[in-house]
């Protein structure tokens, strides 16, 4: 569930839209307003799409098919959660990709010496957190843009990789560190990153529609000056989002890195676009204060299977990249004239 959607009244009072959808309409004007939702038609876009690649494909629907192919986007799911929080908060993170690379550098150098399996993975978590903090303090206690400063770590980061690594790369880890991102659970079905991102996608619902640091992200990300007068610690909770997307991009690291076995210069090249495309795409609107995690989620799974069935029919990785980008612009613009038709069935063609 989003946060409360503000917008002009027909006597020029700010209207809160949850009280609209609460107030005594008729049946079809509240399903007008249901099909309108972002997430309403963004859902019939998913099964459009799953039934056309069905259509082309005759093998794309196949239950063993459609859980494999999650490997190649449930990494990019689990850092699309945290950032959300940070999109919410009206700043932008786009050095998540060069995190995970620095993160399995590391991780690379552990299990080089002869760490094990669970050190390698603290290895990975604490440098993707080391990683968040650093962009957060920077954000936070020295005032600097969040687009300024992950702009800057994102080539520092990835430069220090390439700068360890040249044209080598870590190709040696434990057997066991394979398992985790490699490893099926549930009769040997249903890979264990999919569990993975099940649980962090239910937590992280939990933690911004059920409690009061989900209603500051949404109270900083309308109006940070606003916030801070009436008592919301911003930066601290800033701080916070940002450590948290350092931490997941590191998990994001370990599954990565033991599901391809090798640390490479560049590992999750490219990723930090696909990550805000899905995040936008989801209804997360790019200046803050507005969407929610289930957008999201189906957002994430469109992009996933789309690059999944436009991969069965062999079509090239840049046409897959237009099509993404143009998803992007779709998603910013789009939203904005269904915004004005839903607010119209509310307030009964008054708005």
């Amino acid at each position: 569930m989003s946060g409360p959607s503000l917008g002009p009244a027909a006597d020029g009072a700010l209207v809160d839209e949850s009280r609209l959808i609460r107030a005594d309409l008729s049946p079809g004007k509240r399903l007008a307003a249901l099909a309108l939702k972002w997430e309403s038609l963004l859902f019939l876009i998913f099964v459009a799409m799953m039934a056309a690649n069905s259509l082309l494909s005759p093998v794309f629907l196949d239950p063993a098919n459609l859980l494999d192919a999650t490997f190649n986007f449930t990494e990019k799911a689990i850092i699309a959660l945290p950032m959300i929080f940070v999109i919410l908060c009206g700043d932008m993170d786009i050095s998540v990709a060069s995190i995970i690379s620095i993160s399995s550098l590391f991780m690379g150098m552990s299990s080089a010496s002869g760490a094990g399996t669970t050190a390698i993975v603290l290895v990975g978590l604490g440098v993707g957190l080391a990683a968040g903090l650093f962009n957060g303090l920077l954000i936070t206690r020295l005032d600097i843009p969040a687009v300024a400063v992950t702009i800057g770590t994102m080539s520092l980061f990835r430069g220090v990789s390439n700068a360890v690594l040249g044209d080598q790369a870590y190709t040696r880890y434990p057997a066991s560190f394979g398992e985790l991102g490699q490893g099926y659970a549930v009769a040997g079905l249903v890979p264990w990153q999919l569990l993975v991102f099940a649980a962090l996608a239910a937590a992280a619902a939990l933690v911004l529609n059920r409690t009061v640091f989900g209603r500051y992200v949404y109270a900083i990300g309308n109006n940070k000056t606003a916030a801070r007068f009436s008592g919301v610690p911003v930066q601290d909770v800033r701080l916070a989002v940002f450590a948290a997307t350092g931490l997941l991009s590191g998990l994001a690291a370990v599954l990565l890195t033991s599901r391809i076995g090798s640390t490479r210069p560049d590992i999750a090249s490219g990723w930090e676009m696909d990550v805000i495309t899905s995040v936008v795409l989801g209804g997360v609107a790019i200046t803050g204060g507005k969407g929610n995690v289930g957008g999201v989620i189906i957002a994430t799974f469109l992009l996933g299977y789309l690059r999944f069935g436009m991969g069965v029919m062999n079509v090239p990785g840049k046409v897959m990249n237009i099509i993404t980008g143009a998803l992007l612009i779709v998603a910013i613009l789009l939203p904005r004239a269904i915004e004005t038709l839903r607010r119209r069935a509310l307030l009964g063609g008054r708005a």
